[in-house]
């Protein structure tokens, strides 16, 4: 006899008593097969109804081929491309990327006229790392004054003598 808690019943006990049986059910394996005869017939019926929906799909794009045709000839402009507005898809970027090299190295190392009108130059980068170099980099003489910071009168803050 086992005991376990259970709902309190008619008698007042909270506990429930049970008899286990002596002798359990054995545990073993399937002593049956699948039977194969129903196997074969689902697979048969299966494969049927495949080869059934591919034969009526098929008669289907046929009938559809036959029956339909293909619309109006095609217009003989149909070959004429308007190009789409600009900023275009690049082709060939790698391309693309290599001539945009090529035309800075030659703006970087050549000489030109930047405003030819104003007397503006460009001169190679080399060069112009040597003139840099030769004359110095350009230095400011005075300090500019603070931005947003009073501008000085030349009276003492506190006091407000000079």
């Amino acid at each position: 006899m086992l005991r376990e808690p259970a709902p309190q019943g008619s008698d007042g006990s909270l506990w429930r008593e049970y008899s286990v049986p002596d002798e359990q059910p054995r545990r073993s394996h399937e002593t049956t097969d699948a039977n194969i005869r129903n196997l074969i017939i689902f697979g048969v019926g299966l494969s049927l109804l495949v080869i059934a929906g591919l034969a009526v799909s098929r008669a289907v794009f046929h009938y559809f081929v036959g029956h339909q045709g293909l619309g109006p000839p095609a217009s003989p402009f149909e070959n004429v491309r308007t190009l789409p507005p600009e900023p275009r898809l690049q082709v060939a970027a790698p391309k693309g990327l290599k001539q945009y090299r090529a035309a800075q190295d030659e703006i970087l190392n050549s000489y030109g006229w930047v405003d030819q009108q104003a007397g503006i130059v460009r001169i190679p980068i080399e060069r112009a790392i040597e003139v840099l170099l030769q004359r110095g980099f350009p230095v400011r003489t005075t300090t500019p004054e603070k931005r947003g910071a009073p501008k000085s009168t030349g009276k003492s803050p506190s006091t407000g003598k000079a």
